[in-house]
């Protein structure tokens, strides 16, 4: 699951730590995009992933004890490396999206347009989609307060099973 939430801060920027945006418009926040690594467990092979262009934009809409909201928006190119063999595909991640945090930390999301994904390999079965993969479409789900990926759905297709293109 922490993977699973990681999707969403790839897609989302870390929000939490977000700067501001220099030509989004109010409220706006550039999102920063770590590197990390996917497990080898996930590919047979652990996958280096990088952020070469990140222009990503992060809004977040807070009232009182309500749902805590964020609006993403933007560009993030994705460098995804198979770290036995140096072998890298990079992708151009363009995509809109929603993410709403309840307060029992339970949240909902729905990317729209081409993004990336990364999914546990027993919710990646579940759902019958790639553990590490890019789709073009929308991508909709949730997760429950104790991080378990409680439903997911893709209208859409997968455009790369990224373990494939890199094995």
């Amino acid at each position: 699951m922490i993977v699973a939430l990681g999707v969403l801060l790839a897609m989302f920027g870390a929000v939490v730590t977000a700067t501001p945006a220099l030509a989004r418009g109010p409220k706006w926040e550039i999102a920063p995009a770590d590197p990390f690594t996917v497990p080898a467990n996930w590919c047979g092979f652990e996958i280096g992933v990088t952020f070469p262009v990140n222009k990503t934009y992060t809004k977040i809409f807070k009232v009182g004890d309500a749902p805590m909201i964020f609006l993403s928006t933007g560009l993030l190119q994705t460098s995804y490396t198979n770290l036995q063999t140096g072998k890298t595909i990079t992708k151009n991640l363009s995509s809109a999206g929603e993410t709403t945090v309840q307060p029992d930390g339970s949240l909902t999301f729905r990317l729209n347009g081409v993004s990336g994904a990364f999914f546990a390999p027993a919710d990646a079965a579940r759902f019958g989609l790639p553990t590490v993969s890019v789709f073009a479409g929308v991508l909709a789900g949730t997760v429950t307060s104790d991080g378990s990926l409680a439903s997911l759905s893709l209208q859409g297709h997968v455009l790369v099973d990224v373990c494939a293109a890199l094995s």
